[in-house]
């Protein structure tokens, strides 16, 4: 089983990352320059908001593993189907469509793990999390050397679109809005990962089929839960959590490239093998600490990876203008960023039960830390260029999640404290007579 999600998340990540290298293919497709297209950022969050928000209201009342195999073959459809669409509004649409079933994806993958394993359950999600930053760095590599998109636009910038030349690509396209694309390695790139999730989601089918008996005496057998005393007052707090950590992660992935060029002056090969370092120390340690997860509790995880962040966002202020400081900082930085997320989730589950809604209320804050704070950061950055904006904002998330994470573990202890001396109390209770006898 633990395979099978391990392959399942990858083929979600893979899914997920493809739209950035295919982004300029696509917008050739619709006869749009890039930016005109950008709404389809837009599209595919909101859709992630709502199937996150669905997801975690029908995994409380559906079989997990039907749901899961519906939601991928939904995004298999979606993915076949965008390389067809020949105007931008279909593509906007259809961009929401695919999110929305990731987003159920997303979500269930996470209350899967933890309605299998529980609070025994930190190394299978520091995989499950590691497969998607696979996934994640597989994609590109596929769109760009197996099938070789964007082989005639890959120089091209927004200046090089002729407006005349798309009036009369569009005036030819009106007459059909869903064709094959011109550019057949762009249907192949989407194609080629759509086959591959529904080859997983056939196999989530037969684990629904196998194991559907086993899911109904899970089912019963998962009504006693935990409840932390402040059970909604955790929820809020991880949402907040997430919020600034995801917040903070997207932004220094997607910002160092133009903060190293303009604001330290390196050349764009180094800049880009800085953002390279980062994501590869990220996915590198996402894949070491399945193993430290064996012998570490997900609390101390945190511990560590927020001293991580807290230390290196502080020395890239302090430092700012050297490259050398930036490069350790940025590599100490993406380590220390990446199992806080699969922690967070397992530490939780140690104190309180999670079902569908609890996991979709702070995934969703999540996915809205991914997508405010990385914009409001490139207006502040705007109208203040000389200030390095992406570091304050890193060390300021440092600060705040270092800070909060010592009041959760407070909520979340004091009950189970308070449960202990309730117990010991009665089992002393129980000993009294006994020892009055003798």
């Amino acid at each position: 089983m633990e395979s099978w999600e391990l392959v399942r998340d990858a083929s979600e990540g893979m899914s997920v990352a493809i739209l950035g290298p295919t982004f300029q293919d696509l917008a050739e497709n619709v006869n749009r320059n890039i930016s005109n297209l950008s709404l389809i950022f837009v599209g595919r969050a909101t859709g992630f908001l709502c199937g996150t928000t669905i997801g975690g209201i029908l995994f409380d009342h559906m079989n997990q593993f039907f749901l899961l195999g519906a939601s991928m073959v939904a995004t298999t459809v979606t993915l076949y189907l965008i390389p067809f669409c020949k105007t931008a509004v279909l593509l906007i649409i259809t961009m929401s469509a695919f999110g929305a079933s990731v987003g159920v994806v997303d979500t269930g993958a996470n209350v899967l793990i933890l309605a299998l394993w529980g609070d025994k359950g930190a190394p299978h999600m520091q995989a499950l999390h590691f497969s998607f930053a696979l996934g994640a760095f597989l994609a590109p590599l596929l769109a760009k050397l197996a099938w070789g998109t964007t082989a005639s636009a890959q120089n091209h910038t927004e200046s090089d679109f002729d407006p005349l030349m798309l009036n009369r690509t569009s005036e030819a396209a009106t007459d059909s809005v869903f064709a094959v694309p011109d550019d057949m390695n762009l249907l192949w790139a989407y194609a080629s990962i759509g086959t591959y999730v529904l080859v997983v989601s056939v196999f989530l089918f037969a684990l629904f089929c196998e194991k559907r008996s086993k899911q109904k005496k899970s089912s019963a057998s998962a009504q006693e839960v935990r409840r932390a005393k402040y059970h909604r007052a955790l929820l809020c707090l991880l949402f907040l959590f997430f919020f600034f950590y995801v917040g903070a992660e997207i932004t220094y992935g997607s910002y160092v490239f133009s903060f190293a060029t303009t604001h330290v002056g390196m050349e764009e090969s180094e800049a880009a093998g800085l953002n390279s370092i980062f994501w590869g120390t990220f996915a590198a340690c996402r894949g070491l600490a399945i193993f430290f997860a064996t012998c570490l509790r997900p609390g101390t995880m945190i511990v560590v990876s927020n001293i991580g962040s807290l230390a290196s966002s502080f020395f890239l202020v302090l430092f700012d203008k050297s490259p050398l400081c930036l490069w350790i900082a940025t590599s100490v930085y993406g380590a220390s960023m990446a199992t806080t997320f699969p922690s967070g989730i397992s530490w939780i589950e140690q104190y309180t039960t999670l079902t569908g809604k609890s996991a979709a209320f702070f995934v969703i804050g999540a996915a809205l830390g991914e997508m405010a704070i990385p914009a409001v950061i490139g207006i502040l950055q705007g109208h203040y260029p000389d200030l390095p904006v992406v570091l304050y904002t890193c060390l300021c998330s440092a600060i705040f999640t270092a800070v909060l994470f010592p009041v959760m573990y407070k909520l979340a202890t004091l009950p189970l404290e308070r449960q202990r001396k309730g117990r010991r109390k009665s089992e002393d209770q129980k000993a009294l007579p006994t020892s009055s006898r003798l």
